[in-house]
């Protein structure tokens, strides 16, 4: 067959469902134009020649000259990112035969694994050199290296081939190789780094002809879990480049001086292989404020003017590029933050709805999953969820879906059957499941379980729901149009009323509704006697829930944190200063977006004037004591599950409790079905009790009826007279 050389195209990332398929993207009308047809078998020319599967690219990606490899692609052609490769077609025959070298562990075994291994690469083009690799069940991402193909050239994976996977003692001892397309949601990140490293490493006469030095230290900064220490290794494999990791606390020692040895020892290695990359996880354990550390801390002080003089002292370190890594740049030392040492900081933010779902494709790629698993859904209920998390949910629905097969499993051989493990599958339950066993790492130190209450769980208050709905709901659900109108969702909605009307009820149900992440604060816990912790745990509060937006801040009974200024000195005036901090929080310099505060009080006469305003709580929402058809709703509700008598009539009951609040009509149902149980028990002898039980025969037997509400709420208007009198 005539071979037909394509024209140049610069190699680009690879859609993360792509990675691992050998498939290369290119835009529909330069296939045309080279005579490819989509699912064809074409050459990649780089230095090396590699087999790629063509296929048309994205809309978004289309018009641009590029082609989208993923890293193993990449890898195998030894070529980088935005280098230049030319393509051709070729002729591709079927595989009789093919040996495997393991580049990481497997725990293959040769007899029904090696034809599980071949279902899972089957259709992938190959020849001999190349890298490939292979989502296993059990023991997640391998990597094998291609020793040899029957026939030669370049062949297709199909199931009938013989797949021999040979021994190697070092292979359980690597890690799969991380590339770009293995960090979901950095995209704009990822592209600040690189321009950061590879250009100076690649192309440091850029720089020269520039006139300017190139830049020498990136520090990466941001919650745990979120990619940072993944991102550098990525660009570490990326680049090829010499690569030497340490953590900060493994640089300290003992001796006097030691420390400060093996810091200088690190550069020089890396000066002595450059051009390099050193990566310092953890930094902020090596090089925290000189000024907060005690007069014992002589060795950390050191430390610190150590790694200042290595970064941008007398000496020049050559082609040697520092990445630092923290969860805390705050608390690192500010000589260290300035340009010509860290050149630039990059937050790793917590992902957004997009970013979670770009992780949640890398993390289920090699996933049995079933058609009812809606990745896009998953995304935008799991606020608050980092890289990390995610990756742990993935495996807890993993899990979930392996314990369904435990019972079949003979533990007695070494490997699980080939039918077993192929029948096996992922489906939307597992993955809700295990929503409950990971916690978002973002707000996990206020994380709140939102109990299991919807707008049908609240009786009446239809108005409120509404408004409620319209306020949070909606510019979640809605977020372009208010974009496109150019309007602002209120920041704060607070509900009051009298005792018992169901605010802390609408504050859980909206939670609930609304599918964000619920933060409850008590008022009390807030306040601290020491001078400015109190202004800080509210500083704190406020930045989680920024963190993890879109949040609703829940404030219970908010009266006893912010009450009215009394304008009186006090000695420190606690009460004062939470004030202050809650109102700048609110509407301040800094903009709350993505953060709804929810409040909730019964006495909203005695509330800072302050916080009321347009601005602050835009919405002061009045939850007013059931009338007649709320009463009777609220009824139904609490009556829903219990066995009632045929006399029951829930209209008479509600005009009985004119006036009482859900709260009460809540009572009054516990004490009614109390009062059934009690009367119930008396007739029963233990032997009659136990027959009953036996026979299941309880839940026809006993009934709630007309004259156990009547007492119950006899009791409860006595009960109210009484601490009516009491109050006087």
């Amino acid at each position: 067959m005539k071979k037909v050389v394509a024209a140049t195209f610069q190699v680009k990332e690879a859609l993360a469902k792509d990675v691992g398929r050998a498939v290369c993207r290119l835009d529909p009308g330069e296939m045309q134009n080279l005579g490819f047809a989509p699912g064809q078998i074409v050459l990649i020319h780089g230095p090396r020649k590699t087999p790629a599967r063509i296929m048309p690219s994205y809309p978004e990606d289309r018009g641009k000259k590029i082609v989208q490899i993923d890293g193993i692609t990449r890898e195998n052609a030894e070529v980088g990112l935005d280098e230049k490769v030319q393509i051709e077609s070729v002729q591709a025959g079927q595989a009789s035969k093919i040996v495997l070298l393991p580049l990481t562990g497997t725990g293959l075994s040769q007899k029904e694994d090696s034809r599980y291994l071949g279902s899972l690469i089957d259709g992938l083009p190959v020849t001999a050199g190349d890298r490939i690799r292979a989502n296993l069940f059990g023991t997640g991402t391998a990597e094998f290296k291609v020793v040899e193909t029957v026939p030669r050239g370049v062949v297709l994976v199909n199931t009938g081939a013989t797949i021999r996977v040979e021994t190697n003692e070092q292979g359980g001892k690597k890690a799969a190789r991380i590339a770009y397309e293995d960090i979901g949601g950095l995209g704009l990140q990822v592209e600040r780094i690189r321009e950061m490293i590879e250009l100076p490493l690649r192309f440091p006469q850029i720089f020269e002809r520039l006139g300017i030095e190139a830049p020498k230290g990136v520090l990466l900064h941001g919650p745990p879990g979120t990619g940072k220490t993944l991102t550098a290794r990525a660009v570490a494999n990326e680049t090829d480049v010499y690569f030497t990791h340490i953590s900060g606390p493994e640089v300290i020692g003992k001796f006097y001086g030691e420390s400060e040895g093996r810091l200088r020892r690190v550069f020089e290695e890396a000066e002595a292989n450059a051009p390099a990359i050193i990566f310092i996880d953890e930094i902020d354990a090596i090089a925290p404020k000189r000024e907060d550390m005690g007069g014992e801390k002589q060795v950390e002080r050191r430390v610190v003017a150590q790694l200042l003089a290595l970064l941008d002292g007398l000496k020049s370190r050559g082609q040697v590029i520092v990445i630092g890594a923290t969860n805390l740049p705050n608390t690192l030392d500010p000589a260290l933050r300035r340009p010509g040492r860290f050149d630039r900081e990059i937050l790793i933010p917590i992902p957004d709805k997009n970013a979670r779902y770009d992780i949640l494709q890398i993390h289920t790629r090699g996933m049995p999953l079933a058609d009812n698993v809606d990745l896009k859904k998953l995304a935008e209920i799991t606020h608050g969820f980092v890289g990390a998390d995610l990756q742990a949910f993935a495996r807890e629905a993993a899990m979930l879906a392996l314990r369904r097969i435990l019972p079949d499993i003979d533990f007695s051989r070494p490997e699980i059957s080939y039918d077993l493990a192929m029948g096996l599958t992922i489906s939307m339950a597992d993955f809700l499941s295990a929503m409950k066993d990971v916690e978002p790492s973002a707000i996990r130190e206020v994380f709140v379980e939102v109990p299991n209450v919807a707008w049908h769980h609240v009786g009446g208050l239809e108005a409120v729901k509404e408004e409620l709905e319209e306020a949070v709901v909606w510019p979640l659900k809605f977020a372009e149009v208010f974009r496109e109108t150019k309007t602002r969702p209120p920041k704060g909605v607070l509900l009051y009323g009298v005792p018992g009307t169901g605010k802390t009820l609408l504050a859980k149900a909206l939670a609930t509704e609304s599918e964000v992440n619920f933060i409850a604060v008590k008022g009390p816990e807030l306040i601290s006697q020491y001078i400015g912790e109190s202004e800080r745990a509210v500083r704190e509060v406020f930045k989680k829930a920024r963190q993890a937006a879109p949040t609703i801040l829940f404030l219970d009974e908010i009266d006893s944190l912010v009450p009215k200024r009394s304008g009186e000195l006090s000695g420190e005036r606690v009460v004062e200063r939470v004030i202050s901090q809650l109102l700048n929080e609110m509407d301040g310099i800094e903009e709350l977006q993505g953060v709804l505060v929810l409040a909730a009080t019964n006495r909203l006469d005695l509330i800072e004037p302050a916080l009321l305003r347009s601005g602050r709580f835009d919405l002061l929402l009045e939850i007013p004591v059931p009338d007649q058809n709320a009463r009777e709703s609220i009824f139904a509700i609490h009556t829903e599950q219990m066995p009632l008598g045929e006399s029951i009539s829930l209209s008479e009951l509600a005009e009985k409790t004119a006036g009482m609040s859900g709260a009460d009509i809540a009572f009054i149902c516990r004490r009614a079905s109390i009062l059934a149980i009690r009367g119930y028990i008396k007739k029963l002898s233990l032997k009659k009790e136990r027959e009953f039980f036996a026979d299941n025969a309880l839940k026809t037997s006993i009934s709630v009826t007309t004259e156990h509400f009547n007492a119950a709420i006899a009791l409860l208007a006595d009960m109210l007279a009484e601490r009516k009198h009491m109050v006087r």
